[in-house]
């Protein structure tokens, strides 16, 4: 039986992307599920094995109790479950940010200097990866040093039972796993020129906060998206595949 995607989406502008032509390309089918939206969260006794994908979006999770974001915390809760239950998972950004407090851990405001001052990472910058491929097979081909895109001002902090696998200048915990079935990436993969674009022109408050233009963003799409477009593409399509394989 072929394995199903689950998708849960926070925002329109940031959608599945690049994670859409994976299914395609594997014959897999998607289904995007808007928990925001009224749609209902996939049983843990989902008829066909699934490897569910947590988006990002611009709440979070420590938000979680607000009016309005009552959802996010039906959405936790539904995590945790199904990261108990071992099903195989992705969460990026946001998501990365509830795989961490369904494990264990917790979420807090980013923060660098001294005294500590709020920081945001946004655009495009340097991830260096802690773990290699001969322990970590989905990471074959992929660089030491990575560029990515950014776009976040929280950070985790990881529970026991997590294993960091990469980090950036100013935010230690930039990827990491529990066992091999659940994955957090605090960076973006999956985002093409298209939804980035998108993204800077929606969300200039966000990036004005971060100290960044938003044609410097543009800028470095230029230069920089065939070389990070490819090594996302290759590193995400590796990954994925992984999850598959313990669906």
């Amino acid at each position: 039986m072929v394995p199903e995607l689950l998708v849960l989406q926070h925002l329109e502008r940031e959608g599945p992307g690049r994670i859409a032509d994976w299914a395609a390309s594997r014959q897999v089918a998607m289904q995007v599920i808007r928990v925001d939206h009224g749609d209902q969260l996939p049983s843990l006794k989902h008829p066909k094995p699934a490897v569910a994908v947590v988006l990002g979006g611009p709440m979070g999770v420590n938000q979680r109790h607000e009016q309005g974001l009552e959802w996010l915390a039906q959405e936790l809760q539904w995590l945790e479950r199904w990261v108990s239950a071992k099903r195989p998972v992705l969460g990026i950004c946001l998501g990365a940010q509830l795989l961490c407090v369904a494990s264990g851990g917790h979420v807090e405001t980013l923060t660098a200097g001294n005294p500590p001052h709020p920081l945001r990472e946004v655009g495009f910058g340097a991830i260096s990866w802690r773990a290699t491929a001969s322990d970590v097979p989905w990471l074959s081909g992929t660089p030491d040093h990575q560029l990515v895109l950014h776009w976040h001002g929280d950070r985790c902090r990881l529970s026991k039972s997590a294993e960091l696998l990469a980090s950036s200048l100013h935010c230690p915990e930039q990827a990491f796993r529990m066992g091999e079935h659940a994955v957090g990436l605090q960076f973006h993969l999956e985002t093409t020129p298209h939804f980035i674009k998108r993204w800077v022109e929606e969300d200039h408050d966000f990036i004005n906060g971060a100290g960044v233009t938003q044609q410097t963003i543009l800028s470095d799409l230029e230069q920089l998206s065939p070389t990070a477009d490819q090594q996302a593409t290759v590193l995400l399509s590796q990954l994925l595949d992984h999850l598959l394989a313990q669906a």
